[in-house]
């Protein structure tokens, strides 16, 4: 028997934008596995020799599809791919697509948005605000729309400390308006060096653009049925449709990672900073559960959308549940023996230091001497040296997320709590997303398998386990080795220089 909300899926056509992405995948699985809609229109950029059809007939051979396909091997009728970027006019909609968009759709997910902290701001500005805009002027021409979801973050307003599910126009120096404005007056170079100016105390030009594209969002769509997600850092797949499932280097996976091969030694992170860490597998079913309340919503004023703000939804670490910076460092360390990874290139080990000086110390002994070290070894071999210009990218992804890891914030969650309790014990286990459910400890450990089943593509077999773990046993005790070494001739020279001076 369905559930409440399998039913209101059932037959409906949806219109998702970033649907290619991490989140947008999972979220498109979901639908084709637990419900029986009717069709989903994914926008699709155009890759040069890539058709959008085959970037979507990708998907067949896509692991997270694999359950999927076990149950309907012809999912991928269900998905239509739009031609579109949402940089572009119109989000680059042909006439003729849209008018099938706007003529058939009854939800639009509004996925789409560039993740990079270090995008230059006139980028940043076309997709991530300006591309929310024409999404809810496409919502807007939609004669059946039920729901318009805008995935935004939690960190739209970092400029807090405490953040409500709630608007904070106040914190921005100058309106989205404006701010569009500018980017249509000015050249890419001039906006380049205002940035600094624009952003203000924003720490980048992420969560500034999404902060603005929230308040086109409060002001633009009062009229639609509209709601907005903040999730935390979405990171890897807790329960489904495949546990540990990831296909990215983003943000903190690339610190699991770059630990895990033990490269990644040094880390600038307030241990008792509280780390908002949400699976992706959890954020997919809320995006589809606020789609639900919101249509129910409208259904309630007879399909009138009554002019209001959109309900704001955001979804971190529950109160009961936190997850600190320090947590997640010593799980990640003290699981590393049960998941090694087949290519690591020295014993996994993390320090944790919130101090600059500190850090800048520690990465100097533990990343910028070793590097130049076996820099020098690969010289002598005549091989190209790499390991400087690979801990430069590592030092610099460290400082993208130093804003987030040295910081704490607190979350009101009483519109996701709300949302829970308004649902059926059934669609509250089919669309989990109850974040005191997780059990962190088990979360990293499926996490890990994840990273080292689809990052390094290396099956869990018997023979591969082995080969990693004698790897990893074998790094240990040159680690060893090298410490009791270090430490003695630093011993020794201490005691010369005492007896040099007495």
């Amino acid at each position: 028997m369905e559930s409440e909300m399998q039913s209101f899926y059932k037959n409906k056509t949806i219109f998702i934008t970033g649907g290619s992405g991490f989140l947008g995948k999972v979220t498109i699985e979901k639908l084709l596995r637990s419900t029986q809609v009717k069709r989903i229109y994914v926008l699709v950029r155009p890759k040069k020799g890539v058709s959008i059809q085959d970037r979507i007939a990708a998907w067949d051979k896509d692991p997270l599809f694999s359950e999927l396909r076990k149950s309907n091997a012809n999912f991928l009728e269900r998905i239509v791919p739009i031609a579109g970027d949402t940089q572009l006019p119109d989000l680059g909609i042909s006439c003729t697509d849209r008018k099938l968009i706007v003529n058939e759709t009854q939800i639009l997910l509004h996925l789409a948005a560039t993740v990079n902290f270090d995008e230059r701001l006139y980028v940043a500005l076309d997709i991530n605000t300006r591309g929310t805009r024409l999404a809810v002027q496409l919502a807007k021409e939609m004669r059946q729309l039920e729901a318009f979801v805008h995935v935004s973050t939690a960190y739209s307003n970092c400029v807090l400390e405490h953040i409500g599910e709630t608007f904070y126009p106040d914190n921005l120096s100058c309106s989205a308006e404006k701010v569009l404005e500018l980017r249509e007056l000015l050249s890419n170079d001039l906006i380049d060096k205002l940035t600094p100016g624009i952003i203000d105390k924003y720490p980048n030009t992420y969560t500034f653009t999404k902060a603005l594209a929230e308040q086109i969002v409060q002001k633009e769509a009062q009229d639609l049925p509209a709601c907005i997600f903040r999730p935390g850092m979405i990171l890897t797949a807790y329960k489904e449709p495949t546990p540990g499932w990831v296909d990215n280097l983003l943000g903190p996976i690339s610190i699991f990672y770059g630990c895990g091969i033990g490269v990644l030694r040094v880390m600038l992170v307030e241990k008792s900073g509280i780390s908002h860490i949400v699976p992706v597998d959890y954020s997919a079913n809320m995006i589809l559960s606020m789609a639900w309340k919101t249509a129910k919503e409208n259904a309630q004023n007879n399909g009138h959308s009554v002019e209001k703000q959109p309900t704001v939804y955001n979804f971190t670490n529950s109160d009961q549940n936190k997850l600190t910076w320090g947590q997640l460092a010593q799980s990640i360390i003290q699981k590393r023996h049960l998941v090694p990874l087949p290519n690591m290139l020295w014993f996994p080990f993390l320090k944790l230091f919130s101090q600059n000086w500190q850090f800048q110390l520690a990465i100097l002994i533990y990343h910028i001497l070793p590097g130049h070290f076996i820099d020098f070894v690969l010289r002598l071999r005549g091989q190209k040296p790499r390991m400087i210009n690979v801990y430069k990218k590592i030092h610099k992804n460290i400082k993208r997320l130093s804003p987030f890891s040295l910081s704490s914030w607190t979350f009101e969650m009483n519109n996701a709590n709300q949302l829970l309790q308004s649902m059926s014990p059934k669609d509250r286990e089919i669309f989990q997303f109850d974040m005191a459910t997780v059990d962190w400890d088990e979360y990293f450990t499926v996490a890990l398998f994840g990273m080292r089943l689809y990052i390094t593509k290396e099956k869990p077999t018997e023979e591969s386990l082995r080969k990693a773990t004698h790897t990893f046993n074998r790094f240990q005790l040159y680690n060893r080795i090298l410490h009791v070494t270090i430490f003695a001739i630093l011993a020794v020279l201490i005691w010369g220089l005492l007896k040099l001076f007495t």
